[in-house]
């Protein structure tokens, strides 16, 4: 058995343009914006969703779009999980895998970022 939850709505943005969308995604949310500790392509979004990670992330290549986060205490148990549901592998990077939804949409499956008590008080157990 592992657990998983959505935890994240990550904007992704062209690197050059990311200052300008922190600026207006902290200002239309009315909340404070900070970099992530340790990874400058990240730029919290502070509290703009209760329980929820929003990020701007500047990326090197590929449109503006935006892509969901699941967390997970079992990396490899989750990708099966979801490409058993119709999820393809596209790539990894560090610990995270990025699948594509059958619509074409992007998520990353990514180990466990949140507080052990959000985590255990919001995940669902698969077997």
């Amino acid at each position: 058995m592992h657990r998983s939850r959505f935890v994240g709505i990550l904007i992704d943005t062209p690197a050059a343009e990311a200052g300008a969308e922190v600026d207006f995604w902290s200002a239309a949310l009315g909340v404070p914006a900070f970099p992530a500790p340790g990874e400058e392509q990240f730029t919290v979004l502070d509290r703009a969703v209760p329980d929820l990670f929003t990020v701007v992330q500047a990326v090197e290549d590929g449109p503006p779009r935006y892509h969901v986060d699941i967390e997970t205490d079992d990396l490899e148990a989750e990708v099966a999980r979801l490409t058993a549901l119709g999820a393809e592998r596209v790539s990894g990077w560090k610990e995270a895998h990025t699948l594509r939804t059958p619509a074409g949409h992007m998520l990353c499956v990514v180990p466990v970022h949140s507080d052990p008590e959000t985590f255990a008080r919001l995940a669902r157990t698969w077997p």
